[in-house]
């Protein structure tokens, strides 16, 4: 259990269960699925990764909604394509799943009162490693998610990353890339 001031705060599992019952009385929720990269490159014999800044100031990796008749790799190399440029990849065959559950705040929470979705989000996001030979990195100037992107060496983007989901799958292709390189 977290605490927040005097107020109890339990963090539910991410169970779709869970999810079914809560929406079968009313509640404001929202399952999701979406898919992402571990986009690295290789630079003078050294594996780099790319380490995304968002608008809301946490760290973290290309990730996004998949879209009707895409499966998770495609949705993980269009997501990569749309937020910092770089089209040209190769999805590893290996991935690892996250599932967290948070509470929309501020315009997000807005935008999706305003379009009827739920306020309470169920999410699992599939990760997977892309590997890229291109180093240009460019993020669209009227992103409403990401500020900037840098490419950095493993330690430095662990260190880099806001969540601990996300060090969890930078581990992940860390370990699995020395197999495939």
């Amino acid at each position: 259990m977290r605490y927040k001031g005097k107020w109890k705060y339990m963090k539910p599992p991410v169970w779709k269960p869970l999810y079914f019952v809560l929406h079968v009385f009313g509640a404001p929720v929202s399952w999701e699925v979406s898919a992402g990269s571990v986009l690295f490159r290789i630079e003078n014999g050294i594996r780099q990764y790319l380490v995304l800044r968002y608008r809301s100031g946490h760290f973290d990796f290309p990730k996004g909604h998949m879209e009707e008749g895409e499966t998770p790799e495609e949705t993980a190399q269009r997501e990569t394509g749309e937020e910092v440029g770089i089209w040209k990849t190769r999805v590893l065959p290996i991935h690892k799943s996250i599932r967290f559950f948070y509470v929309a705040k501020g315009e997000e929470r807005e935008d999706r009162k305003r379009n009827r979705r739920g306020i309470w989000i169920f999410k699992i996001v599939h990760f997977f490693p892309l590997f890229t030979e291109e180093s240009a990195i460019s993020v669209p100037k009227d992103s409403h998610e990401n500020t900037s992107a840098e490419w950095l060496p493993y330690a430095d983007a662990r260190r880099k990353l806001t969540f601990e989901n996300a060090r969890l799958v930078l581990d992940m292709a860390e370990k699995s890339v020395d197999f495939e390189h």
